[in-house]
This record gives C-alpha cells, sequence and structure tokens, in this order.
C-alpha cells in the first residue's frame, strides 16, 4: 500500500488553479498541528484543505472555517476555530458527533444536514436532495449518497435521505461523497474540480466502483477518503491512464 502522507500523480498537466501552497507554517490551523492540509486558489481567494482523518474534513476559505463530518476520534474541536458552518452527510457515529458540534458551535453557527440527522441531533437546518443555499458566502448543494449493490442496501438505505455535497467556493466546486456506492445520480451532477469519494468495505465503493465514480464525475483532482484498510493503491493502478485527472492521497482513513 502506499504512504497516505504522498499523492500520486495520475497527470501533470494540472492549471495553476490548483496550486499547493509551499510554505504550510503559514497554513496552520489552531489545534490540528500535523495534520496534513492542500491550499488552493479559488479565484478570489485561497482555499485550505484539511485532513483530520476518515470522513472529517476542513475547509477555510476567506475567514470562514467549514466542517464537514467533524467526529471527536479525529481532533479535540475543543482546540480548534470555531465553525461557521458544519455539513453532516448522515447518521452515523463516524460522520454525526453531537459532542464535537458542541465545542465547534457558536451562536451564528449554521448546521446543515439531512432530515434523518437533525431529528437526532435535535438541530439544525435539514437540506433535502437537490436544495442549495448560501452559508457565509459558500455555495452548498445536497446531493443523493446511498448504497446501490444488493445486499449493501441496508448500510445506506436510499429512502434515509443521506446527503453528499457539492460546495462553490468561487471558482472552485467539490463534491464531498458521504456514503456511497456508484449511483445514476452522479451522471448529472456536472462540471467539478475537486471531489472525495469513500473507499471502504463493504460499507461504501470498492476500488474498481470508486474509479467508475470518478470516470463519471471527471473531477481535476480525486482524494478518496474514508478508505480503512482498502489498498489505496489499486484506485491510483485503475485510473493511471486518466491524463486529465489526479489521485491525491492523504491520511483519510
Amino acid at each position: 500500500m502506499m504512504k497516505n502522507s504522498t499523492f500520486a500523480r495520475v497527470s501533470l498537466a494540472l492549471s495553476t488553479l490548483f496550486a499547493v501552497a509551499a510554505n504550510p507554517l503559514a497554513y496552520s490551523l489552531d489545534g490540528a498541528e500535523g495534520r496534513g492540509f492542500d491550499v488552493f486558489d479559488a479565484g478570489e481567494g485561497e482555499l485550505k484543505i484539511t485532513f483530520l482523518g476518515h470522513a472529517s474534513l476542513v475547509f477555510e476559505y476567506k475567514g470562514q472555517v467549514v466542517y464537514v463530518d467533524p467526529v471527536g476520534q479525529y481532533g479535540d474541536f475543543r482546540k480548534f476555530p470555531g465553525a461557521d458552518l458544519i455539513l453532516v452527510t448522515h447518521e452515523h457515529a463516524d460522520h454525526l458527533d453531537p459532542s464535537a458540534i458542541g465545542a465547534l458551535k457558536r451562536p451564528d453557527t449554521r448546521i446543515i444536514l439531512p432530515e434523518a440527522s437533525r431529528r437526532k441531533l435535535g438541530e439544525g437546518e435539514a437540506l433535502g436532495h437537490g436544495s442549495s443555499v448560501s452559508a457565509k458566502g459558500i455555495g452548498v448543494e445536497a446531493v443523493p449518497a446511498y448504497n446501490s449493490s444488493s445486499g449493501k442496501t441496508n448500510y445506506h438505505p436510499k429512502s434515509r435521505g443521506d446527503n453528499g455535497y457539492m460546495l462553490t467556493f468561487c471558482a472552485l466546486r467539490i463534491y464531498v461523497a458521504g456514503d456511497t456506492e456508484p449511483m445514476p445520480e452522479m451522471s448529472g451532477f456536472g462540471r467539478m474540480d475537486i471531489a472525495f469519494l469513500p473507499m471502504n468495505q463493504p460499507y461504501t465503493m470498492t476500488p474498481d466502483q470508486a474509479a467508475a465514480a470518478a470516470r463519471m464525475l471527471k473531477p481535476r483532482i480525486l482524494y478518496p477518503y474514508h478508505f480503512s484498510q482498502t489498498d489505496t493503491s489499486l484506485l491510483v493502478r485503475n485510473l493511471k491512464d486518466e491524463k486529465s485527472m489526479e489521485v491525491r492521497l492523504r491520511d483519510l482513513q
């Protein structure tokens, strides 16, 4: 298995839109010292993505701090900056952690999540599939996330309405898939610059499924995440001929 702290380049011919910051010390996230991150030019400012672990991500843009599926196993959120926006994909404990949300929440924090998760958490704004909002100047659209393979639909049933999210930071459009398998809806998601796809068994995608989803979505940069013990090198090998796509591996087990 390839080291998760490195990334595999499937294509070197990427726009400067995806330049990584050269000085990591200038981009430290309080409470997240030692965590990996990448920085991108979003057109009207820099977007920093910090990889906390598993499905827990942080996006920082123009002074706004956005957390996706913050879970206490991946950070002491009492030490982190307060959240402007928290996104939850679904109700499983490795995605919805009330204690982490409580530590990050401020009076003006917006919490966006599926209806089933809103009921479980007892607060927040439910966002249904195909609906979108502008939260602190960041575009958020909810898209479906579910298992489609026979024998696996009980893990993330379509009927529960779990979310993936399409996020827009000025020029950058980013897909955070949540727990899902390939699904027909992906063909209608439109242009995207960056995609996070889950790849752990038996709950989400196999490496072959993740490769098939990536070919359907066509992101410029692909991050496998939520991959547990799955061999990420299998995905890199499967996509080696996709010259317009770069696969980056980060510590997101």
